[in-house]
């Protein structure tokens, strides 16, 4: 079904199925074991997220037996933020974006004494990068490959794993409309920040102010960027349902929701693409509204 709405053959990396259910404890795991070899006498962490990554965080410190405190924005997913309390998080909420919620976990570090675990950093796309290197490996030779764009680890992890294989296959980034930041950016060649506050049903791509080390990576192995309405976000989550029985939140059917645009479906048509489904954490009140 995938490959009749798309007009091409399809392959798509599940990441939906990890632990934390996205891609982004991949990083957190290899962070923190970084972290606990290299820092032993830090005891607690503290990182500011949408929530996958404050997941990962929460998950991977329990694993390595260290405090964490996750700072949230105000209004942000309810269950991603009873997930990561699950995990053994202490969760702040402080805020309007992660933009500000980051601000004040720098500052919660230093009034607490707590290692700041950054949402971008060469660490986290070291692990993260593990999911690019099972899809290279076992997918079919690739054409172009649709990724999601929050902070950019997910993307950079795919750029470096497909520039060390040597592959030729297009990396294509994906944001949502109602969150620009990385689209204006690629078009200037420098970062812009938006004073805007991201307005999207993909939270975990919800970002105004780029990563300049992300966003140096991107322009060098990322041939464009591609906007997505929250409409076709939508869509894209239903079809995911409908086609697969997978469960995608909204940054998670960026990729999908790109690929069924009539310009790509044309310029895919006889190619073989891959799709990078990052994760599956929605609110079930969001979801049930996107299927009706």
């Amino acid at each position: 079904m995938l490959a009749e709405r798309c007009g091409c053959e399809v392959w798509v990396k599940h990441e939906n199925h990890l632990p934390t259910g996205a891609f982004k404890v991949r990083g957190g795991l290899v962070y923190l074991d970084w972290l606990r070899h290299e820092h032993p006498e830090v005891n607690g962490v503290v990182a500011a997220t949408r929530g996958n990554h404050g997941q990962s965080v929460a998950f991977a410190a329990g694993a390595r037996g260290l405090t964490a405190t996750v700072i949230v924005p105000y209004g942000n997913s309810r269950e991603k933020n009873r997930a990561m309390r699950a995990y053994g998080a202490e969760l702040i909420e402080h805020g309007r974006d992660f933009a500000e919620a980051m601000e004040f976990a720098d500052q919660l570090a230093a009034e607490r004494g707590l290692h700041f675990v950054p949402s971008f950093d060469d660490k986290l796309v070291t692990g993260v990068a593990t999911y690019a290197l099972e899809f290279f490996r076992n997918a079919p030779s690739l054409d172009r490959v649709y990724v999601p764009i929050g902070l950019g680890s997910g993307i950079c992890g795919m750029i470096a794993v497909r520039d060390a294989l040597g592959l030729d296959t297009e990396i294509v980034g994906i944001v949502a409309e109602g969150a620009p930041a990385y689209a204006e950016s690629f078009s200037a060649g420098h970062a812009i920040n938006s004073d805007q506050l991201p307005d999207t049903i993909a939270d975990g791509v919800a970002c105004r102010v780029p990563n300049a080390a992300a966003l140096e990576m991107i322009l060098r192995g990322v041939s464009r960027i591609v906007r997505v309405p929250d409409t076709e976000i939508r869509v894209a989550m239903k079809h995911y349902i409908t086609d697969c029985h997978q469960v995608a939140e909204g940054a998670g059917a960026l990729p999908l929701a790109a690929a069924i645009v009539p310009e790509e479906r044309e310029m895919n048509r006889g190619r073989r693409i891959g799709l990078i489904l990052s994760g599956g954490n929605v609110d079930a009140d969001l979801f049930a509204t996107v299927l009706s």
